[in-house]
């Protein structure tokens, strides 16, 4: 047995998960599947669809250009030891944990503290009464709520919860119907038996597939401290997770949308700290536009100088249309003349993109009409903006145009 296989094999063990790793080796089985080769398809006519379409056949090769975005939850429960085992199967060379806390302060895998509701079956287990707005069912223009968070229950309970696509339909009135919702370009096929992860775990379980790591803290939904847990607790205990596990400081991205988490990092882990990502926010700023530097926060440069030396912002962000071009944005440009490293978020996210493309592609919308517009999106992103890696919700199509142009 490979160390690869021996360690998924404890590891599963350990987590009482089906042993994978004796059926299939895991980190060897790497597979684009059929999806890059259908969105390369759909592209116009042109020179980057025939060097694509050159590269069919080729033999993955996992790169960290490619990021899966909380594992690959375009198909499978986000967050959960399934998902990144797919995303390391694709290729992905940097796995996320998006880290929040429970009761007892431990540390686990959510996209935000209060998600519970949406991602699990909280709302129709014994857990229900923790919820902080326990469900309310749909009555005439007023949506089904609930709000469920992990700082309401210990890591115990939350072990007990089963994962779900993350969803909620709006317009149900009974608290199993609230539970539905998943979009209808995903899938709620490979949700059964899945499994929720600690960041501890999460750790051991990336590093046993040989990829990297990118825990994002997130925002607390409660107010800090939390009897008696401070932010600056919360963001040193997220390293020291890696510092019991013995991972070496230059295979960790730490990522937080607020800064002065950041800036922690970078005066009290300096090691950890020289690879923080800055996730900008400011877009959430009225008036702002990637085009006007008079509308954003801070000019670029003020981050440099602050020390950070990652920022990630969404995609949008970073390119805007010109003459039915897809071309590098006025930020874009700022942020690398200010020595700035750029990773961005999300592709794959989107589902079809023959409208439009939604949320992800607003500054590009224009020119966004088929699903090839993915990889038309990831080569501007990748040779004209220059970014170190792309996030996504299904990372063969980052793997494929990563091994494709020769990117690690």
């Amino acid at each position: 047995m490979t160390r690869s296989r021996l360690l998924l094999s404890t590891l599963a063990s350990c987590l009482a998960l089906p042993v994978l790793a004796e059926t299939n080796d895991i980190y060897g089985a790497l597979t684009y599947g059929p999806r890059p080769a259908f969105l390369i398809s759909q592209m116009n006519d042109g020179p980057l669809k025939d060097e694509l379409m050159s590269c069919l056949g080729q033999t993955p090769e996992v790169s960290k250009f490619s990021i899966g975005h909380r594992g690959a939850p375009l198909l499978f429960p986000e967050h959960t030891v399934e998902s990144n085992i797919a995303a390391a199967q694709m290729g992905a060379g940097i796995l996320e944990c998006d880290v929040t806390f429970t009761a007892d302060e431990e540390l686990v895998c959510r996209h935000a503290q209060n998600d519970l509701h949406t991602t699990t079956n909280i709302l129709v287990s014994d857990l229900a009464d923790t919820c902080v707005t326990p469900f309310t069912a749909a009555s005439g223009d007023a949506a089904a709520t609930a709000e469920c968070r992990t700082s309401e229950i210990t890591l115990a309970q939350f072990r007990t919860l089963e994962p779900k696509m993350d969803a909620a339909d709006r317009a149900a009135t009974t608290a199993e119907e609230f539970l539905g919702g998943t979009a209808d370009w995903r899938t709620d096929l490979f949700v059964d038996n899945t499994t929720l992860m600690t960041h501890a775990e999460s750790i051991a379980l990336f590093d046993a597939l040989g990829a990297d790591f990118t825990p994002e803290l997130k925002t607390p939904s409660v107010e800090m401290p939390f009897n008696g847990f401070s932010q600056d607790d919360y963001a040193q205990k997220l390293v020291d997770e890696y510092k019991e596990a013995g991972i070496d400081p230059s295979r960790v991205w730490l990522q937080s949308f607020q800064l002065r988490d950041v800036l922690y990092w970078i005066e009290n882990e300096p090691e950890f700290g020289a690879q923080a990502v800055y996730l900008v926010d400011h877009y959430n700023e009225d008036g702002f536009d990637p085009m006007d530097a008079a509308t954003w926060p801070e000019p670029m440069s003020a981050y440099a100088e602050m020390g950070v030396q990652y920022i990630a912002p969404p995609t949008w962000i970073l390119v805007t249309e010109d003459d039915g071009e897809i071309v590098p944005s006025l930020w874009a440009e700022e942020a690398t003349a200010a020595g700035l490293n750029i990773i961005t978020w999300t592709v794959e996210r989107s589902g079809p993109l023959g409208n439009g493309g939604g949320w992800y592609f607003q500054t590009i919308a224009d020119v966004t009409d088929n699903d090839g517009v993915y990889f038309e999106l990831i080569h501007v992103l990748a040779q004209d903006v220059g970014v170190a890696g792309i996030f996504s919700d299904w990372p063969a199509t980052t793997t494929f145009y990563a091994n494709c142009l020769g990117l690690e």
